[in-house]
């Protein structure tokens, strides 16, 4: 893989196999001309979120959107395609939007949002966390575009299929990244600010903790994520 450092990224959902240009428009098209003061034969980059980054020359520069020819095209695996991190809305929406952030930078590009018994806040529409996600795989230059899923309760994500993992502070084994395989499909649960009841404990044949310490939810989940990626 190649990294890329020092580049400004910007996000198309409307790029196909076989194009030749891209079309920015909207909130990308505004930054990237408006904000960054991109000209006419600059060179820009542009991802998918499906694991492309295209380096572009600007060809055309109209009044709401731009046209970039294709020059190179850069594809990058998932490494963490098979982990899934399901997420309990926090009380305070700062800390919830830092766990998402800050897994997006390490990795991480599959999230369920689900509601346990002690959790305060109850999501109603997600669609500003997508926000967050999309900024976030622009600023770290990451590829893939998290997928963002919501279910009712905790009880729903049992018919998910793959191995499902709860960390919680009375889980009696620390968690390593050793315990992972590539070839099975994974579900991190975390609990909410008040932790799990003994209830919801019991669905689950494994639990682990992340530390010796109480750690705050999104303490946990970051660090989970910082171990595995």
């Amino acid at each position: 893989m190649e990294y890329l450092s020092n580049i400004e990224l910007y996000y198309s959902s409307s790029i196909k196999t076989d194009d030749d240009t891209i079309n920015l428009t909207g909130d990308e098209f505004h930054h990237a001309v408006k904000v960054m003061r991109n000209k006419e034969s600059n060179e820009i980059f542009i991802t998918d979120g499906k694991g492309n980054i295209f380096i572009c020359t600007i060809k055309k520069i109209l009044k709401d959107s731009l046209s970039a020819e294709i020059v190179e095209r850069k594809k990058y695996k998932n490494k963490l395609s098979n982990i899934t991190f399901a997420l309990p809305l926090l009380k305070n929406p700062d800390r919830f939007k830092f766990a998402l952030e800050k897994c997006t930078e390490l990795g991480i590009t599959n999230f369920i949002i689900f509601n346990s018994n002690r959790s305060v806040a109850k999501f109603k529409n997600i669609e500003k966390w997508n926000k967050t996600l999309l900024s976030a795989m622009k600023q770290s230059l990451r590829a893939y575009l998290p997928k963002l899923e919501s279910t009712e309760n905790l009880k729903e994500l049992l018919n998910l299929d793959g191995e499902k993992i709860i960390f919680d502070q009375s889980g009696k084994n620390i968690f390593s990244k050793e315990i992972i395989k590539s070839d099975v499909n994974y579900y991190f649960i975390f609990g909410p600010e008040g932790g799990f009841m003994e209830e919801e404990l019991s669905y689950f044949s494994k639990v682990f903790s992340l530390a010796e310490n109480r750690l705050r939810s999104e303490t946990a989940i970051v660090k989970c994520a910082s171990i595995i990626c």
